[in-house]
């Protein structure tokens, strides 16, 4: 019932308490997400119904679709705007990555 938030919760417990940087927490949002998203593009292109029904049924599309599961109103538009800026976040630090490395 709430295996996905209760996951995505302990997740994230656990890299704040072994890592203790914001960076690795906003990091490891960003990875959570993209691989989620991945999985939702391979369940919408996969040629396998039963794969895709797997997956539909027991992996949700992106953080933002748990927070919309358990949230609405307020709390729902709270928890978003935290995660855009989570995410803008992420964009920086990928973006002074690629400045510091000069790839660009």
């Amino acid at each position: 019932m709430y295996i996905d938030l209760v996951v995505l919760i302990v997740l994230l417990v656990v890299v704040v308490m072994f890592f203790k940087r914001f960076s690795s927490f906003v990091y490891f949002v960003a990875i959570i997400d993209i691989f989620l998203r991945l999985l939702t593009f391979i369940k919408n292109n996969i040629g396998l119904p039963d794969v895709a029904a797997l997956i539909d049924k027991y992996i949700p599309e992106s953080i933002l679709a748990i927070i919309d599961k358990y949230a609405d109103g307020l709390v729902y538009t709270i928890f978003a705007w935290a995660f855009i800026v989570i995410m803008i976040i992420f964009e920086s630090y990928i973006i002074k990555f690629f400045i510091k490395k000069k790839k660009i």
